[in-house]
C-alpha cells in the first residue's frame, strides 16, 4: 500500500520544518513552510518509480513550489531508480526523487530544482486553504479506498455531533462549524433534514456518519470558503 509510505515521507519533511498533511486537493503530500506566504511542497507516492508517477508530478507541478516523487527503492537495486534516463527526465523537469528502504529510511535520490512551469495561483491557494483549515493530519497520503476526511466533512461532522442533542437553528451551530449554515443548507452527505424554516435535525445517515467516526467533535475550522467535499 502506497499509505506505508506517507509516515517515512511525512518524517522526512517534518525534520525539514514543514507541516505535512495527507491527501490534500488530490495529492498525496502536502507540505507547507512556516514562511508566508508560505513554500508549497507537493509529493506523490508509489511503490515503485514508474512513468504514471511522473505524470501525476506533472500534473501537480502548477500547484507548488517544490514537487518530489517518492516511491519504495527496488531490493534488487534494478528499479527506475537507477535508470539515468529516469533521473535526467526528473532532473529536466525539476521534480526532486525520495526512496523509502524497508526499515523506513528515506534517502534523497535527486533534489528538486527551480526548473518549474508557471503557477496556477488559483490551485495553489485552494491548497493552502484546505492545509490550514484541516484539523490535524486525519488521512494518510496515498488513501484510495477511504472518504478524505477534508476540512468540509470536518465540519459537516461538528454539525451532526451538535444535532444530536436534538432540533437546532444554523446560527446556533456556528461555534462548532462557522460554514453550518451552508453545510445544513446544501446537506451534501445526506445528514441533515430541515424541519421547519430554519430547523434542522439529524438523520438516521448522519447518525451513522458519527458511528464511522466516532473519536471526538472535530475543532472549528477558520471562518472562509468552504472545501469541496
Amino acid at each position: 500500500m502506497e499509505t506505508t509510505l506517507y509516515q517515512p515521507i511525512k518524517q522526512f519533511l517534518e525534520t525539514r520544518g514543514y507541516n505535512v498533511k495527507g491527501e490534500i486537493g488530490g495529492c498525496d503530500i502536502v507540505a507547507l513552510s512556516d514562511d508566508e506566504p508560505p513554500l508549497v511542497v507537493i509529493c506523490e507516492l508509489k511503490l515503485s518509480f514508474n512513468l504514471e508517477l511522473v505524470l501525476q508530478a506533472v500534473e501537480r507541478a502548477a500547484s507548488g513550489d517544490e514537487v518530489w516523487i517518492a516511491a519504495r527503492v527496488s531490493a534488487k537495486g534494478k528499479g527506475r531508480e537507477s535508470d539515468r534516463r529516469f533521473r535526467d527526465l526528473c532532473r529536466r523537469l525539476g521534480f526532486g526523487m525520495l526512496s523509502v528502504a524497508d526499515n523506513g529510511t528515506v534517502d534523497v535520490i535527486l533534489a528538486a530544482s527551480a526548473v518549474m512551469p508557471r503557477k496556477n495561483n488559483k490551485k495553489r491557494a485552494r491548497l493552502i486553504n484546505e492545509h490550514r483549515r484541516r484539523k490535524g493530519d486525519p488521512t494518510k497520503g496515498g488513501a484510495t479506498r477511504s472518504p478524505i476526511m477534508t476540512a468540509y466533512r470536518q465540519q459537516a461532522l461538528a454539525c451532526a455531533a451538535a444535532l444530536q442533542g436534538g432540533q437546532q437553528r444554523p446560527r446556533d451551530l456556528r461555534a462548532a462549524a462557522p460554514d453550518a449554515p451552508k453545510i445544513l443548507q446544501s446537506n451534501v452527505y445526506g445528514w441533515f433534514e430541515r424541519i421547519d424554516r430554519g430547523v434542522y435535525a439529524l438523520t438516521e445517515a448522519g447518525l451513522e456518519a458519527l458511528r464511522r467516526w466516532p473519536p471526538s467533535v472535530p475543532e472549528p475550522a477558520p471562518v472562509g470558503e468552504t472545501s469541496e467535499a
